[in-house]
C-alpha cells in the first residue's frame, strides 16, 4: 500500500516521511568544517612557534639564530583591528603598525558579512579548541549540561558588554590618537605582550584560563557563547548577512534532529529562517536533517511581481562554496596586502632589541 503525495502547502504523509528520511544524499560539510578547522589551527600553532623564536631572538639582541616575525599573529589583536579600520576609514591611508593585523580583521567581517559568522565555526583556533572540549565533555559523561534560559540570557549579554567598552573607547579615540597608540612602545611590542601573558601565567590567570576550560568541557562554547566580544561584533555583522539557514516546512518531518545538533541551541526545527546572531553557519543542523532539500544555507533574491516585493528562495549554497568563499576572502586579502607591501610592520631591528626585553615594563598610553 503507498500513500498518495501530498497537496502543495501541506505536510507530507507517514509513508511520505520515511521515504524522504531515506532519500537523502551523504553530507560532507562536516568533515570539510574539520579540515579547515584543524588547516587553520595548524597554521596558527606555527606562527606561534615561530613568533615565540623572534621573540627569544630580540630578547637576546640578535644572539640567537634570526627567525623571521611572522605578521600574521597580528590577526590575534582584534582590538588593534579595529582601531586601524577606524583609522583607514577615516585617513584613506593603509596602517603602518601591524597593518596584517587590519587586513585579517577586515576578512574575517566580509566573512561575517557575506557568509554568515563563519570565521568562528570554520577558522577560528579558540572555536575549534572549545568545539572540541564540549564535544569530549559529552562523550566523557554523555551529556553537556545547559543552563537556565534566564542566566543563559543573562550571560550572553556579557560579551556585547565588553564589545560596547571596546568599541565606545575606540569611537572617542580620533585617527592621530590612534596612531600615537600604535606607534608608542606599548602599541609596537601589544603582540609580545600577549605572548608573555601566556609565558609567564600567574596564578590569578592560570585559574581562571582553567576554569574556562572546565566550563567548556560541561557547556556547548562557554567563552565563544558567553564572553568573546569578536565573536559578538562578527555575530551582529553576520545580521546583514544575505545567507540564512531556511526550512522548507513542507518537507519537514518534525524530527527536531536539527535543534539538537544546533551547537548555539537555536530552535531551528520551530523556525522558517535563522537570523540570529548566535548562527555560525556551521551546517551542522542541514548535515543531521533526514528529509532531503528541507534545511538549507540560502540566500533570498528580492523579485517584484506586480510591482510588490514578494522573496523568493535561491538554490541552496553547498558547503564546497562556502569553504570555497572562505579561502578566497582569506587569501585574497592577504595575498594583496603582501604583493602590495602592506603586510609587515617595517621597524628597524634596534628597536626590537630595546622594547623587547623591557616589554612587561611598558606603560599602556
Amino acid at each position: 500500500m503507498t500513500s498518495l503525495p501530498a497537496l502543495p502547502g501541506t505536510k507530507p504523509s507517514v509513508v511520505s516521511r520515511k521515504k524522504l528520511a531515506r532519500r537523502v544524499d551523504r553530507d560532507y560539510s562536516q568533515p570539510l568544517r574539520l579540515g579547515m578547522q584543524l588547516a587553520f589551527l595548524a597554521l596558527n600553532v606555527w606562527m606561534g612557534v615561530r613568533f615565540y623564536q623572534w621573540a627569544r631572538w630580540a630578547e637576546t639582541a640578535g644572539q640567537s639564530r634570526a627567525v623571521e616575525r611572522p605578521a600574521g599573529v597580528e590577526g590575534w589583536l582584534p582590538i588593534a583591528g579595529l582601531m586601524q579600520l577606524k583609522y583607514v576609514a577615516v585617513t584613506r591611508q593603509w596602517p603602518t603598525i601591524h597593518p596584517a593585523g587590519f587586513f585579517l580583521f577586515t576578512s574575517f567581517l566580509l566573512m561575517s558579512f557575506l557568509l554568515r559568522k563563519s570565521f568562528c565555526s570554520w577558522l577560528c583556533p579558540v572555536g575549534t579548541l572549545s568545539e572540541y572540549l564540549w564535544k569530549l565533555g559529552r562523550y566523557t559523561f554523555n551529556r553537556n549540561f545547559t543552563l537556565p534560559h534566564w542566566l543563559d540570557v543573562l550571560l550572553r549579554g556579557t560579551k556585547y558588554l565588553l564589545l560596547g567598552f571596546f568599541a565606545y573607547a575606540v569611537a572617542t579615540m580620533s585617527a592621530s590618537a590612534i596612531a600615537d597608540f600604535l606607534s608608542a612602545p606599548y602599541g609596537l611590542i601589544v603582540d609580545v605582550r600577549m605572548l608573555n601573558f601566556f609565558r609567564f601565567l600567574g596564578g590569578t590567570a592560570a585559574f581562571v584560563l582553567l576554569g574556562l576550560i572546565v566550563a567548556s568541557i560541561f557547556v556547548q562554547n562557554f567563552w565563544c557563547r558567553y564572553l568573546c566580544p569578536y565573536g559578538a561584533l562578527l555575530g551582529l555583522v553576520s545580521m546583514l548577512s544575505p545567507l540564512r539557514i531556511r526550512r522548507n516546512e513542507a518537507t519537514c518531518i518534525d524530527c527536531a534532529k536539527c535543534a539538537k545538533a544546533c551547537p548555539s541551541a537555536l530552535p531551528v526545527d520551530k523556525l522558517v529562517q535563522i537570523r540570529s546572531a548566535e548562527c555560525t553557519g556551521c551546517l551542522e543542523c542541514v548535515a543531521v536533517c533526514p528529509a532531503k532539500d528541507t534545511l538549507a544555507l540560502a540566500p533570498v533574491q528580492i523579485t517584484l511581481a506586480n510591482d510588490i516585493p514578494q522573496r523568493r528562495t535561491w538554490k541552496s549554497m553547498p558547503a564546497w562554496s562556502v569553504a570555497a568563499a572562505i579561502a578566497i576572502l582569506f587569501f585574497g586579502l592577504v595575498g594583496y596586502a603582501k604583493l602590495s607591501g602592506h603586510w609587515d610592520t617595517r621597524l628597524p631591528q634596534q628597536i626590537y632589541f630595546e622594547l623587547i626585553p623591557h616589554a612587561s615594563d611598558a606603560q599602556h598610553p
